[in-house]
């Protein structure tokens, strides 16, 4: 979160996935770094109700999973749940900024 403060980002957090799902249904987002495995509703769960949102909206936000768990079949697993792109922890600042340019690029110039 550090370095979405360094580029001025507002950082709004969700305790959970279905708090997640609140907010995103309350208001809009540029993007969601979605934390796989969360209480109440994990991060998969939380990306479908979120996508089922959009649909309705007719709008689309970049998901990024991010996750410690660098098992075989996780980046696939993120994408099939409708993840745009996959962030495993630890990550660079680097590999970080580069994420957020390629999903939110005006967030990385900011």
């Amino acid at each position: 979160m550090l370095h979405l403060k360094d580029q001025g980002c507002e950082i709004v957090t969700a305790e959970n996935g279905q708090k997640a799902c609140e907010l995103f249904a309350a208001r809009s987002f540029d993007l969601v770094l979605m934390d796989c495995q969360m209480p109440v509703m994990d991060g998969y769960m939380a990306t479908g109700e979120i996508r089922r949102l959009e649909r309705q909206r007719q709008s689309r936000t970049p998901i990024i999973a991010v996750t410690a768990s660098a098992f075989p079949g996780e980046r696939e697993q993120c994408l099939a749940a409708g993840m745009d792109d996959v962030l495993i922890k630890p990550y660079s600042r680097q590999e970080f900024l580069a994420m957020l340019a390629r999903w939110a690029p005006a967030m990385a110039h900011a």
